[in-house]
């Protein structure tokens, strides 16, 4: 027997009006990071922060960015990011992507490159105030990464 209740309303989510602003800004950064523009992957945060979670680093502001991007494309010169899934949150957008590079430079302290490369699952939570990104939460897994490399 039906019920004579009315049905909820479906609830919009408080942040989904910047849903496409956001998408926007994040297909300009790895479009950016993919081409190695450093300063318009920069530009298109409000305050460039990333944390980076799988060697519990943290870059804060545009100096810091700048450097680790440097040093990351000297490391992997075709290190490349695609988009698997991107998920919306009310001040959030969570990106699945494939961070793929092959190991050809290397720093002070770090491994010999070896020439190989790697393909690894990433999770990534941008942070946003309204369409304005705000931060860079990196989840990956450096086991899968060193593996591929060894």
């Amino acid at each position: 027997m039906p019920s004579s209740e009315p049905r909820p309303q479906a609830v919009t989510r408080i942040g989904r009006r910047w849903d496409e602003r956001r998408e926007a800004v994040l297909v300009r950064l790895l479009e950016a990071q993919n081409t190695h523009d450093v300063d318009t992957a920069v530009d298109c945060f409000e305050h460039p922060r990333y944390e980076l979670l799988g060697n519990a680093r943290v870059y804060d502001g545009p100096d810091e960015v700048r450097s680790w991007f440097a040093t990351m494309y000297h490391i992997f010169p075709d290190l490349t990011m695609e988009i698997a899934a991107l998920h919306h949150a009310d001040d959030a957008v969570v990106a699945e992507l494939w961070m793929s590079g092959t190991h050809l430079g290397s720093g002070p302290g770090d491994v010999e490159a070896t020439g190989r490369g790697f393909r690894c699952r990433t999770a990534v939570i941008f942070t946003f105030a309204e369409d304005r990104l705000t931060g860079a939460r990196v989840y990956y897994d450096t086991g899968t990464i060193a593996r591929q490399l060894a």
